[in-house]
Order: C-alpha cells, then sequence, then structure tokens
C-alpha cells in the first residue's frame, strides 16, 4: 500500500504542478490578448490623427488655390463651400469606428483561438495524466494490474475481508520453462505466448478476481472471495486445465507448465506483505512437489531473518572454505569389499553446530548457491581421491548432482577441467543424478550425459523408483548402475509391496547390465535379504556412517 501511496503522491504532485503550468499559459495568453487589443486600438488612433493632418493639408491647399492666401477666413470659406471637403471630415470618424469594430473582432477571435488551443492543451494534458497513472499500474505487455496495484487491491481485499469475517486467497505462480522459451525466441515470441497465457486464464476467472502481472514469468490471482481450501483447488484445477493445450508461437507447440504458491486471509497472515511472503514459499515448495500447487504451511516457512542470515553465511563458508566432506562406503556385498565412497558434504557452523545436507542443500537450491557449492564439493572430493589413490587406495568416489547443477551446458567442460588438475582416472568418479534431472529437459540432459560418459566418467540412477518415467529414460540413459531409494529398502522386510519392489529393481537393473545399489541398509537382516536378492552393492549406517576423510583412513584397516 506504502508503495501505491508514493506512487499516487507522484502523480497529485505532477498533476499540480501541470495544472500550475496550464495556468500560467493561460494568464500569458490573456496577457497577450490584451497586448493585441492595445495595438489595435493604438493603430486606430494613428489613423484618425492621420485623417485629421489630412483634413487640414486638404484645406489649406483648397484655400490656397481658391483664394490665391491661406488664413483664417479663406479656411472657413473653403470648409464651408468644398463639398469634398465635408467627405473628408467624416473620416476621422469613420476610421474611428472602423478600428474599434476591427479591433473588436480581432480581439475576440484572438481570444476564441487560445481559449479553444487552452482547452486542447487541457484536455491533452488530462489525457497524458490518465496514461501516466495508467502506466504506472499495468504491465505494459498485457495490460494486466502490476504488482503495485495488484498489493493495493489485496489490501482492500484484506480490509473488506476483515469487517466482513471472509476469506480471501493469493494465487502466485510461475512457469518452468519460460525463461528457455524467451532465450530460444525471443522478445517478441515470448510476449505473445503471455498474451495467449493471460486470454487463457481471464476464461476461467470470476469478474471479481484479479490477474496480474509480479515480474517476467511470474503471475497472481487474488481471489477476494473464497469459501474454503476445497474451492481454491477447484479453481486451481481450472487454472491447470489451461495449459493441457500446447500454445501455438511461430508454429511451434509450446508445452507450459505452471506452478503455484498459495496462502489465506486470515488463516496464513493478516496483512499484504505476510501474504505475499508466504505465497512465495508455497511457490517454491509448488516447484518440487508433483501436483505442481502447494498450499502454504508453517512447515513450508524457512524465509525468516534467521533463513537470511543462513544464506550469507552458506555463500561466506563456501568461499572460505569452510565446509567438510563426509565420505560414506559403498560394500560388495559378494566379496564383502568396499568397492567406493559416496562424498556428502556437511557444515560444521560456528554457532549452530553440525549442520546436514538436509538443512542447507534445499536453501542453496532456492536462492541460487546450489552451483558454487556443487563446484566446491567436486572440487574436494576429486582431491581427496587423488590423495587414495596416491596412497594406494583405488577407490571410486560418488559425487550428487541437484537437477539445476546437473542441467548446465557448461558442466561437462567444468568437470573435464576438473579431472585435468586432479591425478585420478576418469573411471573412478561416478556423478549421481535423479531422474527428476532428465524430465526437465530430456534433450540437453542426454546430451550432457554422453559428453561425460564418453571420458570414462560413470553415471548413477539416484533415488531409482521414484521418479515419473523410470523404464523411458533408464534404456536410454549410458547409466552404469541405479541407486534404490532408501524409502523402499527401509521396511522391506516389513512392507511386502517394498520387498516387491526393490527385487524388481534388482532384476531390471542387471536384465539392462547395471549395477544395483541399496541406500539405506541399517541391519544385518536386511543386507541378507539383499544378498539373497542379488543386489551388487550396499551402503548404509548398519557398515558406517559417513566419515571424515581421516576417520574413514581410521575406518579401513578394521573392515
Amino acid at each position: 500500500m506504502k508503495h501505491f501511496r508514493q506512487s499516487h503522491g507522484i502523480f497529485f504532485i505532477t498533476s499540480l504542478l501541470k495544472l500550475e503550468v496550464m495556468d500560467r499559459l493561460s494568464q500569458a495568453l490573456n496577457k497577450n490578448v490584451k497586448i493585441m487589443k492595445s495595438r489595435v486600438s493604438h493603430y486606430a488612433i494613428l489613423g484618425v490623427i492621420i485623417a485629421f493632418i489630412a483634413i487640414i493639408l486638404a484645406t489649406l491647399l483648397s484655400s490656397h488655390f481658391q483664394y490665391g492666401e491661406i488664413n483664417l477666413t479663406t479656411i472657413l470659406e473653403s470648409q464651408k463651400n468644398n463639398v469634398t471637403l465635408w467627405f473628408m471630415d467624416a473620416m476621422p470618424f469613420v476610421f474611428a469606428f472602423w478600428g474599434q469594430y476591427t479591433s473588436s473582432i480581432m480581439a475576440y477571435e484572438a481570444s476564441t483561438m487560445i481559449m479553444d488551443q487552452t482547452a486542447d492543451l487541457r484536455d491533452l494534458t488530462v489525457a497524458l495524466e490518465y496514461k501516466a497513472a495508467h502506466d504506472a499500474t499495468h504491465d505494459i505487455v498485457t495490460d494486466l494490474p502490476n504488482r503495485i496495484l495488484l498489493l493495493d487491491r489485496l489490501e482492500q481485499a484484506i480490509q473488506a475481508a476483515r469487517r466482513q469475517k471472509s476469506t480471501l486467497a493469493l494465487l502466485i505462480f510461475g512457469f518452468d520453462n519460460f525463461k528457455e522459451i524467451h532465450d530460444t525466441l525471443g522478445h517478441f515470441s515470448s510476449d505473445r505466448l503471455l498474451k495467449q497465457i493471460v486470454s487463457r486464464l481471464q476464461g476461467v476467472l470470476r469478474k471479481s478476481d484479479t490477474l496480474a502481472r509480479m515480474g517476467s514469468d511470474e503471475f497472481a490471482i487474488l481471489l477476494p472471495m473464497v469459501e474454503n481450501k476445497e474451492a481454491i483447488i477447484n479453481i486451481i484445477g481450472k487454472i491447470q486445465k489451461t495449459f493441457i493445450e500446447p500454445f501455438s508461437i511461430e508454429g511451434l507447440g509450446l508445452e507450459v507448465q505452471a506452478c503455484i504458491g498459495i496462502a489465506m486471509f486470515p488463516q496464513h497472515g493478516k496483512d499484504v506483505d505476510t501474504i505475499l511472503q508466504r505465497t512465495h514459499v508455497a511457490l517454491c515448495a509448488a516447484k518440487q512437489d508433483i501436483k505442481k500447487y502447494t498450499i502454504y504451511s508453517n512447515g513450508l516457512d524457512k524465509h525468516n531473518p534467521h533463513h537470511l542470515t543462513m544464506v550469507g553465511e552458506l555463500r561466506q563458508a563456501i568461499e572460505n572454505d569452510e565446509l567438510v566432506l563426509h565420505f560414506q562406503p559403498k560394500i560388495n556385498i559378494q566379496t564383502r569389499s568396499i568397492s567406493g565412497v559416496e562424498a556428502l558434504v556437511r557444515w560444521q557452523h560456528p554457532e549452530h553446530g553440525f549442520l546436514p545436507p538436509d538443512d542447507f542443500i534445499p536453501m542453496a537450491e532456492r536462492t541460487g548457491l546450489i552451483k558454487p557449492l556443487s563446484i566446491w564439493v567436486l572440487n574436494h572430493a576429486l582431491s581427496q581421491g587423488e590423495k587414495w589413490h596416491q596412497q594406494n587406495f583405488k577407490l571410486s568416489i560418488a559425487i550428487n548432482l541437484s537437477p539445476a547443477t546437473f542441467l548446465d551446458p557448461e558442466l561437462p567442460n567444468l568437470i573435464i577441467g576438473m579431472l585435468s588438475l586432479y591425478d585420478i582416472p576418469p573411471n573412478f568418479v561416478t556423478l549421481e543424478i535423479t531422474e527428476g534431472s532428465m524430465i526437465k529437459n530430456p534433450d540437453l540432459a542426454m546430451e550432457i550425459l554422453e559428453r561425460l560418459t564418453s571420458k570414462g566418467i560413470k553415471i548413477s540412477i539416484d533415488d531409482f523408483g521414484t521418479g515419473y518415467s523410470s523404464l523411458v529414460y533408464l534404456k536410454k540413459m549410458p547409466a552404469s548402475e541405479v541407486k534404490i531409494d532408501k524409502s523402499f529398502v527401509t521396511d522391506m522386510l516389513k512392507n511386502d509391496n517394498d520387498a516387491v519392489i526393490v527385487k524388481s529393481i534388482i532384476d531390471l537393473g542387471h536384465n539392462l547390465g547395471l549395477k544395483v545399489v541399496a541406500e539405506g541398509v541399517e541391519d544385518k537382516q536386511t543386507a541378507n535379504y539383499l544378498k539373497t536378492l542379488g543386489c551388487d552393492l550396499l551402503q548404509g549406517y548398519y557398515f558406517s556412517k559417513p566419515l571424515s576423510s581421516d576417520d574413514f583412513l581410521n575406518w579401513l584397516p578394521k573392515n
């Protein structure tokens, strides 16, 4: 609201200044009219004076030619007897009347013209003021309300809902692949896409709802009157249906998927800032949710002053090399030997102590710190692998890559460049990626995987069984192993369905020529059962928790 008031204040001051300028212009024009009137009257007087001079000269000449001399008597006789002089005597009065009449007509016409021009200028000023006010509160591409106007309407809706003791909802949504479309097709085509999206959305909204554009690919919908969550979910369903049909731009059928975050008044906040902040929190969660929409809950909210401080501290920890790597062994269950390790990053925070990755990896993904964090992990993991190889410990090192890091086109060059710095064979390096990484951009993912595997680097499919298109992508990916997600392994002895899934994944992996790793092995019974199923590698607390490099070297001789 304060932004809207500031904007209105600027418009108000601007309007006053414009009106003042117009008043001054009007005063100047009126002054010019008076000057024009005075000049016209002055010339009329000059004309009368010239007429009198002409009469006098004509009388003197007439007196001279008729009577041979010029005196008072001859002058009076000339005036008395010369008819021509009679007409000349009337000329000053004719000139005076004509001059005054002409000056009045000219002044009237000038005044009318000036008044018309002044009115036109005033109309133009009003139109410009309206356009300026409209442009300041509306998006120039879609002509939708922009962020300023939306926040003002949200505040008014909150006040109305508070008086009426009713509920309202704010929806903010973005598009997963809009930036890629924009970078590929350019401004003009992406603007056309936005207009098509707006056209579809307006078809499912009520007249009382407000659709606004918050940013380049971020829109918001204000629902001032909603009964409950079910009503909101119903509206979300209608919105999502508008994105089922591809959008047609330049003959291309473009698939656009919207992620929606929702917050409600008064359940999730009682003021504009809180509602807006919590809607964005829900939007971040929606991008990771299979439903692609999330209604805010307290468990989602990590965006607080402490969180902001942690972001800065994590950036500093990466830059100052304050993170540490721990290593969890992978055990070949058939030979009871160590085949390799998985590198896991940890943060020894100076105030909050030892922080596991779940406490800062999601934050790094949301804030863009995941790339520098991944580079840090890659560098230190390869450096440690080089040291072990120099000590004759030929261990393979597995490194996790987040989807954002994996889908970076520069990743292959980055990793290949790092391998040239460290004396470790590429076939001792395994990159663990999730199936979800493939789904976002299959073509780019396959290109990156082929470049990496061509250099001898191995690929492991992490969290296998939790993705959306496992079989479709598994047969295409140049992977060497799959990792069964621990959610299936942990309860497989108690849950027959989990046991069936684990056995099916092991059989599928072997039929495709892949090694199978089971993570989350917590006890001997689970390890033995996985051995009977033919699982190749096991990983979990039953064998060892993640260890620092020094502790891992101390652990090695005992196993």
